[in-house]
């Protein structure tokens, strides 16, 4: 079975290694090419039908051409790179030229995509160093994968048939393209997708989505405002947007709407500003500031026809020098502004792609991250089964892979990604689909250390939408405890791998939970191995009597079995308290009882308040009980006052909780 592997980032950035597609590394094969004197031809990826296409003709006239074949000066960047570099071409893959025009915004994210672009670039100077070889980095389930291409590009009549610059002379979204169809197997491959799974796969953000429609963002102001708020704080800590419109029947795709949007289109967000217009009463009431947002069609055409478009009479009320600002431009290019209630109520959906800061050096929140890669993975076992279904599969469910962190806090945000294989290499073989995906999230006890056997008895706290995305993504604030997150697949039986990422503004302590019961060792063969389980669950304590009133007093409670113990919380200012305190033991001396205390804390001293013993027997009632508190060891005659509410349930077999 597959295991999966569990990294951590705390106080610093992740840096992943880079591994190779195909085994084909850029350095060596470039040095042999200019050995040998030759051009780099791909045998991976070669410039044929099958790397175009695998289930419809190739266009009449397909030629194979290198740049330097296309025109006289070629470049991978001429002035620079920009949003306005990209269209579309015939390739159904606007989703994909959305990013790329997301990606140019930021300097810092596609210079890892287009490593040492600098080496790369035609040098006229050494035309010697030219191999018709270049590389592109991809983030891949974790990972930072490199993918070689020659520059070998699909034209007809000596034009490129699919992603091209403004500029003739300019090349590297028509090779980032063919990159990306290598890794998806072929160009036809990239027909059809989603703008959120290619930012990440050129960043590694994490992905949340949104449906404005279902958050009533068109009518709502509050809704509306919040929304803007979110998306200016993402833009303006390097994230990356991108917004559509769901058409309502497929015969409506690409279909344009009256005010000139299209459906089923992947826009890029391009800015977001909230632009000062003095005291005119604008969209959200009187306000000094119009709250604004800059889009861009791939197509390179085709805008929006409403207000604040180009050439409208809003754009008198705005100065020239902000319009300079703003970069306003009035000419078909397909980028526009428009007022976010305008975007609110034009688009049903948007693809928020976060760039989690995990950099103790920034001045912005920093956010502690952790990883798990893992596979759903079937085996006639149970115990060594991962693919059991969602929570829906109650008999399998707890067989997928189990994953413990921590919340240190009294109450902290967590934000959770799960993300699937992307198998779009697989549609040539009539596969490629992506499965519907999701996570549940239970509080389990403070001591847990082993996996979930049973559902009754953990607290259900939360859970993902189920959806057929390639990524899923949960932001929920919890309570201090442990917590164990189990992905899974809506339906039992499905193999693919995955990639979990947890970010806490503490440290969470996230690992596998990998072993169902305590290991057989030489010592525990020597000194006694665990006969029985047991769970405890502390509900509530009731009616103690303390003594004194010193300031700031509270109770708690201390589980113990044989030599080990868990503590609860204070609850201040009490003689009654909820704990609803959880701990599970695997007990060796199943003759010895376990101890639940309950204490009073004092500044000075800590004051006991009394104690029920219990057998713990798995033959004793696994109901809610209410027990009179006692003394200590030796007076356990002793009536103290109060009562504690517990729950206990007990098994000899070590795999059954």
């Amino acid at each position: 079975m597959k295991r999966s592997s569990v990294q951590r980032a705390h106080c610093k950035e992740m840096d992943f290694s880079v591994t190779f597609l195909k085994n084909q590394n850029y350095s060596e094969l470039k040095k042999e090419c200019m050995k040998n004197g030759r051009l780099f031809e791909d045998p991976e990826f070669p410039a044929s039908v099958e790397s175009l296409v695998y289930s419809k003709a190739p266009p009449p006239g397909l030629e194979w051409k290198r740049p330097n074949e296309l025109c006289e000066d070629p470049h991978l960047f001429v002035d620079g790179i920009s949003s306005h570099d990209l269209h579309q071409g015939t390739l159904g893959n606007c989703w994909f030229v959305a990013a790329c025009s997301c990606l140019a915004l930021r300097s810092a994210l596609w210079k890892k995509v287009i490593p040492n672009w600098q080496n790369q670039e035609w040098d006229a100077n050494r035309p010697h160093k030219y191999a018709g070889i270049f590389h592109f980095q991809f983030w891949c389930l974790g990972n930072w994968v490199d993918v070689v291409i020659d520059d070998r590009l699909p034209t007809v009549d000596g034009n490129l048939i699919y992603c091209r610059s403004n500029v003739k002379n300019e090349f590297w979204s028509a090779l980032l393209e063919k990159a990306y169809a290598k890794l998806a197997g072929s160009y036809e491959a990239l027909e059809g997708g989603n703008t959120a799974d290619a930012i990440v796969d050129f960043t590694g953000a994490v992905t949340e989505s949104f449906d404005l429609v279902k958050g009533h963002h068109c009518a709502n102001v509050i809704e509306q405002t919040r929304m803007f708020e979110i998306l200016l704080k993402v833009y303006k800590r390097g994230g990356l947007v991108s917004c559509s419109i769901k058409p309502s029947v497929d015969e409506d795709m690409e279909a344009v709407t009256p005010m000139g949007l299209v459906k089923g289109h992947a826009y890029s967000v391009t800015e977001i500003k909230k632009v000062p217009l003095g005291t005119t009463t604008l969209c959200f009431g009187k306000s000094e500031k119009l709250f604004m947002i800059r889009m861009r069609n791939p197509w390179g055409k085709r805008e929006w026809r409403g207000a604040w478009s180009d050439e409208s009479e809003e754009w008198r009320k705005v100065s020239k020098s902000q319009k300079e600002t703003l970069g306003l431009t009035v000419r078909d290019d397909g980028e526009f502004w428009m007022t976010f209630e305008d975007w609110c109520t034009n688009f049903t959906h948007a693809d928020v792609c976060r760039i989690i800061n995990t950099s103790c050096l920034s001045r912005h929140k920093t956010w502690e991250k952790a990883e798990a890669q893992g596979s759903w993975t079937k085996n006639s076992e149970t115990l060594l089964n991962r693919s059991g279904g969602c929570y829906n599969n109650k008999d399998t469910f707890l067989q997928n892979s189990q994953y413990l962190f921590e919340v240190r806090k009294k109450e902290d945000n967590v934000l959770i990604s799960l993300q699937q294989k992307d198998n779009r290499a697989l549609k040539k073989e009539g596969r490629g689909d992506y499965f519907i995906i999701g996570f549940e999230i239970f509080k389990v006890e403070q001591n847990r250390k082993y996996r979930i056997h049973k559902l009754e008895g953990q607290e259900r706290t939360a859970f993902s939408t189920y959806k057929n995305l390639r990524s899923v993504f949960l932001r929920k604030r919890l309570k201090s405890g442990k917590y164990v997150i189990i992905p899974t697949t809506f339906l039992p039986g499905i193999t693919s791998d995955f990639v979990l990422r947890l970010f806490t503004d503490e440290p969470s302590k996230f690992s596998e939970l990998v072993h169902d019961k305590p290991r057989v060792t030489w010592w525990s063969l020597l000194f006694g191995h665990p006969k029985r389980v047991t769970q405890v669950t502390v509900h509530s304590v009731i009616g103690v009597q303390r003594k004194g009133k010193t300031r700031g007093a509270g109770l708690y409670i201390i589980i113990k079995c044989e030599n080990q113990s868990v503590k609860s919380e204070v609850q201040k200012n009490t003689t009654s308290a909820v704990f609803d305190t959880q701990a599970i033991f695997y007990r060796k001396n199943i003759n010895k009882p376990l101890a639940i205390q309950v204490w009073d804390s004092n500044i000075l001293s800590d004051q006991f308040l009394g104690q029920v013993l219990l057998a713990a027997s798995p033959n004793d009632p696994i109901e809610v009980q209410s027990l009179q508190l006692h003394g200590r060891l030796g007076r356990e005659a002793e009536v103290m006052p109060g009562c504690i509410t517990v729950k206990l349930v007990s098994s000899d077999d070590l795999v059954e909780l």
